[in-house]
């Protein structure tokens, strides 16, 4: 019933990025000391929205497509050649653990807003 809402589906695309952000931050931080790695990221969430809902495909069932949160675009971060550790390791502890906090704070705020919806769905029939 849920998932015809568009609220809902918003709600449940922003966790499931922030998830795959977490993801992709806690294998930079695993490679922080591994010679030659470049430190990856995932768009922002508003690009791969605004590209994910144009052409959203639709599941018969749950879980007909797999893990959906390993769907988003890792790309190697530009910029951070410059940064780099001279064995050609470009990952910043101080940036990933900041990054770290962003994702978790996007996660929490996607929590917040299916709470807040379900509260005014909840208000709207006359249930408490």
């Amino acid at each position: 019933m849920f998932e015809k809402l568009q609220i809902f589906k918003m709600a449940h695309a922003m966790a499931q990025h922030a998830g795959a952000r977490q993801a992709v931050l806690a294998r930079n931080i695993a490679n922080a000391d591994t010679p030659g790695y470049t430190a990856r990221d995932i768009a922002p969430f508003a690009e791969s929205y605004k590209s994910d809902a144009a052409f959203a495909q639709r599941a018969t069932r749950p879980g007909h497509f797999g893990d959906t949160a390993g769907s988003y675009a890792v790309q190697a971060r530009a910029g951070d050649a410059a940064m780099s550790d001279p064995n050609g390791n470009s990952v910043a502890l101080e940036h990933e653990m900041l990054k770290a906090v962003d994702a978790k704070r996007q996660h929490d705020r996607a929590l917040a807003i299916y709470k807040s919806s379900l509260t005014v769905l909840r208000a709207a029939t006359g249930r408490r």
